[in-house]
């Protein structure tokens, strides 16, 4: 683990001026294995435009801690990564972002920094340096400072970390943390690695120790404008989950009622740090085409969940805390909000100007169709119950073959809900009959147990939500790309599209489905009726 911050104070940087840094810490490891856990720790906090500036004398090993760096973030310990004494400059382009491994020891002229594409190397990835002191006033001042001091006739190294404290001292701060949550629990040795998250802000990362496997899930408090006069967030009205607490709480319900959610192995609820037992990679997708009967199984426990009925009051383990955890409605005003991100960025994509008066026709329209989905005894919706989220376990039976992930902002919901995120998987393209083979799968199995249960209303209400979620999910994925920088996205605009009009030929949805066509096509049905 990284020690303690020693303090503050003026220090050469490694370009030879002299800026103001912090001391963030003096870590000492023991032995090459330390180094590389040190190595991993490092990367998994690293992000384009980061420098990384690693000074020492000759052996001190500058290179053997490079190697780790980059090797952690390739995902690859057998990755070849020559020294670039001779060429000045190695590059890898790694599938996370790309890592230029620059070496100035033989650069005779600071100037000569200009000739080695530094400055665009960090536009698209990071740069790790050896002997920044020779690159003069050519290498940034937030850079993160990496001095090695070596013990001797042993393999213990110190490692000196300095940088600007608003650049670096909340992230080396975290991934220390997150190294003592792993030693909490005996697995102080994990290697860690970066895993692809969902489309919150939340990171994850896989540890690995010779026994064990985990997921580490990393959710810090973020600083969110208001959406509303009230000083509320977009968070808070449509009730998704601002800490800890949501996760470990419907987890542990899930888990006592027979459902496969993975175990709380350890967990900092304030810190916002979660570390649970790894449930495998195994996917209900294969080729990029839904499987049946993997798509059948999670019907089969989506039903089975409905049935049993659970929350809205759930018990917080004594890990945790203990206490009651109270799953939220998912209200009138939260399914509006997520509603209006069509108008809010999808609309706006393509082309058209939102007026009020199309927002309130809009209202309108959907007010009535959203008292209609509440009028079903609520269950607990988990929200993003599609292929990302269910992980396929086939050596299993029954239910324990559906891993269930991502269920923190869990509410209490229509039963039709998830059934519309799973038929209508905004991931993966579900063709029309087996979206409607899944939906009959699922009434059939609800009026199997209960023969008064309302298959009309439910069906009803599927293609309500399904429409709902579509807008939500339209609007979602084109704010990911404008404002969030994640273009990858727009992709499946045409499929939830696609969905969008398969929801809107229900004949509950025809006059918001006329309305939308005549918004589409460029005409404002408000200014054409005046």
């Amino acid at each position: 683990m990284m020690g303690e911050a020693t303090g503050t104070g003026q220090h050469a940087s490694p370009s030879g001026s002299t800026a103001r840094h912090t001391v963030e810490a003096r870590v000492r490891v023991e032995d090459v294995a330390g180094t590389r856990h040190l190595a991993e720790d490092l990367a998994m906090i690293l992000a384009p435009g980061d420098c990384l500036c690693l000074s020492g004398d000759l052996g001190a090993g500058k290179s053997t801690f490079a190697r780790a760096v980059i090797r952690a973030l390739a995902d690859d310990e057998a990755l070849e990564v020559p020294s670039p004494t001779f060429t000045l400059v190695q590059s890898y382009a790694l599938a996370r972002f790309d890592v230029a491994h620059l070496d100035l020891y033989r650069l005779e002229e600071p100037e000569e920094m200009e000739e080695l594409g530094l400055d665009d190397a960090l536009e698209i990835g990071v740069a790790l340096v050896e002997w920044p002191e020779r690159g003069g006033g050519f290498l940034p001042e937030d850079c993160l400072s990496i001095e090695i001091e070596a013990a001797e006739e042993t393999d213990a190294r110190t490692f000196v970390f300095r940088g600007r404290e608003t650049q670096w001292a909340d992230r080396l701060a975290r991934t220390r943390a997150i190294r003592a949550l792993l030693e909490r629990v005996g697995m102080g040795d994990a290697t860690r690695r970066y895993l692809q998250g969902d489309a919150s802000p939340r990171r994850y990362e896989t540890a690995t120790s010779a026994d064990r496997a985990a997921i580490l899930m990393n959710a810090p408090a973020l600083d969110v404008p208001a959406a509303s006069d009230a000083g509320e967030t977009y968070a808070d009205i449509v009730h998704l989950a601002q800490d800890m607490h949501a996760v470990v709480a419907v987890g542990e319900a899930l888990r006592s009622h027979g459902f496969s959610a993975p175990e709380t192995l350890a967990a900092d609820l304030p810190g916002g740090l979660l570390l649970q037992e790894d449930l495998g990679r195994g996917t209900i997708v294969e080729g990029g085409a839904p499987v049946p009967e993997r798509y059948a199984a999670a019907v089969d426990l989506l039903a089975d969940l409905h049935a049993a009925r659970i929350g809205p009051e759930l018990a917080l383990p004594d890990a945790a805390g203990g206490g009651i955890y109270h799953v939220p409605a998912y209200d009138a005003r939260a399914l509006m909000t997520e509603a209006s991100l069509f108008l809010d960025w999808y609309l706006p994509s393509l082309g058209v100007s939102v007026t009020p008066a199309m927002r309130a026709a809009f209202r309108a329209h959907w007010a009535p169709l959203i008292a209609r989905v509440q009028e079903l005894p609520p269950v607990l919706a988990l929200r993003d119950y599609h292929s990302p989220n269910l992980i396929w376990r086939g050596a299993r039976s029954g239910n324990a073959r559906i891993g269930l992930v991502d269920y923190q902002d869990a509410v209490m919901g229509s039963p039709a809900y998830d059934l519309a995120s799973l038929a209508m998987d905004a991931r993966v393209t579900v063709p029309p009959a087996l979206e409607a083979a899944l939906v009959e799968r699922y009434v059939a199995l609800r009026q199997a147990r209960d023969p008064g249960f309302d298959a009309q209303h439910l069906r009803g209400d599927y293609a309500i939500l399904a429409a709902q979620r579509a807008h939500k999910v339209l609007g979602v994925f084109v704010r990911l790309a404008q404002r969030d920088g994640k273009p990858a996205y727009l992709a499946h605009l045409p499929r939830v599209r696609d969905y969008l009009g398969r929801a809107l030929a229900h004949t509950l949805l025809a006059p918001l489905a006329a309305w939308i066509a005549e918004i589409e096509a460029g005409r404002d049905p408000a200014a054409t009726q005046e």
